[in-house]
């Protein structure tokens, strides 16, 4: 059987009814908890592969520690891998893995498409 992994921060409602919905469908994912077990610089840039975006597409840019971080939308994905490596709170979440594929959780729903 695959394996299903979700990036879960259970303080985010967008998680929460993320992690909700793959368990109604009898999915039964293990869950990382991304703020305390950060992925490294390698790993961002293989789930950014396998959403088939830039890292500023996997960002929050809107987080006070976005600015507060002199980042810019225009930084090198480089730039922007280290910070979220560094900072996991910079991670859009929730981030659902599963056969190679992946999906950002934002609208809960859009993950049923990587199954």
């Amino acid at each position: 059987m695959a394996v299903t992994e979700i990036w879960h921060n259970p303080r985010c409602s967008k998680s929460r009814q993320t992690l909700a919905l793959l368990e109604d469908r009898g999915i039964s994912p293990q869950v990382r908890f991304y703020l305390d077990d950060a992925p490294d610089v390698a790993g961002l840039r293989d789930v950014a592969a396998r959403l088939g975006k830039r890292a500023i597409e996997m960002m929050r840019t809107k987080e006070t520690l976005f600015k507060e971080l002199g980042l810019a939308k225009t930084d090198s994905d480089d730039r922007l891998f280290a910070a979220m490596a560094a900072h996991p709170k910079l991670i859009e979440r929730p981030i659902v893995l599963h056969e190679g594929k992946a999906a950002i959780g934002r609208p809960p729903e859009s993950v049923l498409d990587i199954f």
